[in-house]
């Protein structure tokens, strides 16, 4: 997705959690205006927003490697928010093409405001965790939501310079009983080597991963009566290997679940072969366009949250 990265890993899309806190109306973003606090409300997990909207949460993980100063973040090229380490903004933009980068003690230059390499197509109603690269090179590392919800534990809300982002919205967050379901997404490149589908060919990160996604299941969701595991794959290859490739990894991430202690007759295995991607304008040699695919090679657990 985006061009030139790979990043978006495995964002969790379309994200609907149990609880959500908002902004109140003295912490929301106002242009051109500075806010008297540099904190705000302590995170918890964000709401979803309908289908004409993209949610983007971006923050600064407080811990060893955090570099002094503000990571001034960049929406389509205009100041958005600067994020001190242990800081987090979460807004809302229309569906459609953005450029997203965070700079660290990027003044005098200000290159966020003159570069645009970092684009992406974001999806209505979807939710994309970003974390500031702290080398200050500008583009985002996404992460999973459940990556991202353990480094934003005691983060708070950046509240001390105030959003002059033209094209950011404020967030229309759906109410909860609309939710239906919950999405959690796994990086194939973590979860197999290239190619690769089976239960031997599942690396210890990748076990580590749909360990911590069991937990993280039966911590969130009352109801576990309706899973369904997608896999995605990268357009390299023939639709009906894709298909097939998504099928047997999605088949071997539900066996893990199973294995897990998830019922295995709430537990169904789907595939979406490369018809649903993430990447887009790779090219270059097949090494280059793997590394560039890496976004796509994903395998999604859908949760039906209806009692």
């Amino acid at each position: 997705m985006f061009k030139r990265m790979t990043i978006l890993n495995v964002a969790l899309l379309g994200a609907a959690l149990a609880s959500a806190q908002i902004a109140t109306a003295d912490e929301a973003f106002k242009p051109g205006s500075v806010s008297g606090k540099i904190f705000g409300n302590a995170y918890s997990q964000v709401a979803p927003v309908p289908d004409r909207q993209v949610q983007v949460v971006y923050y600064r993980p407080n811990g060893l490697g955090s570099r002094q100063g503000a990571a001034n973040v960049y929406v389509d090229r205009e100041f958005h928010a600067a994020l001190l380490p242990g800081g987090f903004s979460a807004f809302c933009v229309a569906p459609g093409q953005h450029s997203l980068g965070a700079y660290v003690n990027d003044a005098p230059q200000y290159k966020g405001k003159s570069t645009d390499v970092f684009s992406a197509e974001l999806d209505g109603g979807k939710t994309y965790f970003l974390r500031v690269r702290e080398d200050g090179y500008g583009a985002p590392q996404a992460v999973t939501r459940a990556e991202a919800e353990r480094e934003l534990q005691g983060t708070h809300r950046q509240v001390q310079a105030l959003s002059r982002a033209s094209t950011v919205l404020a967030c229309d967050y759906l109410p909860m009983e609309q939710v239906q379901f919950k999405e959690y997404a796994l990086s194939g490149d973590v979860l197999f080597a290239f190619g690769k589908s089976g239960t031997r060919d599942i690396t210890a990160r990748g076990r580590d991963a749909i360990g911590d996604l069991i937990a993280q299941l039966k911590r969130e969701n009352a109801n576990l009566s309706s899973i369904e595991v997608v896999g995605h794959t990268d357009p390299i290859g023939s639709a009906s290997s894709n298909y097939a490739l998504g099928l047997k990894r999605a088949q071997t991430v539900r066996r893990l679940l199973v294995d897990g202690g998830l019922a295995s007759g709430s537990i169904t295995a789907n595939s979406a072969g490369a018809d649903q991607p993430i990447s887009s304008g790779c090219d270059g040699s097949r090494s280059a366009q793997i590394a560039c695919y890496a976004t796509d090679r994903r395998v999604v657990v859908r949760v039906n949250t209806q009692q």
